[in-house]
């Protein structure tokens, strides 16, 4: 499988996309919409209009993977662009509770949460 390191980013595509697409619709969207590079190693997320569904795609440096989940009852909280841009990144933490069902925008980091040295 893959891991998330410290230097991978992980990208929400914020505008609804098709779930139709495989590897190479969603190779495209990530080089067109979010104007990045697929073969990065960083996780890029889709969301369908109705956010029952979600997809991954991510190179792990050997092969393209794309992950699919589908909600039975629910809708994924799927954050919302603060301005007009296609893309949001969140945080490894952020992404396992947006997959936990965690709603982001009602959630805020305590202040000694990564504290920087001084």
């Amino acid at each position: 499988m893959f891991g998330i390191g410290a230097a991978t980013r992980v990208y929400l595509a914020v505008e609804a996309t098709d779930m139709r697409k495989g590897f190479d619709g969603l190779y495209g969207l990530v080089q067109q919409r979010l104007e990045a590079d697929p073969l990065s190693g960083h996780l890029f997320l889709f969301c369908n209009r109705q956010r029952t569904r979600l997809k991954v795609l991510v190179w792990d440096g050997n092969c393209l993977w794309v992950c699919a989940a589908r909600l039975e009852r629910g809708r994924f909280s799927w954050p919302q662009a603060v301005d007009q841009g296609t893309k949001l990144s969140i945080s490894a933490e952020e992404l396992a509770l947006l997959l936990g069902g965690i709603d982001l925008a009602s959630t805020r980091r305590k202040g000694w949460w990564r504290r920087e040295a001084a």
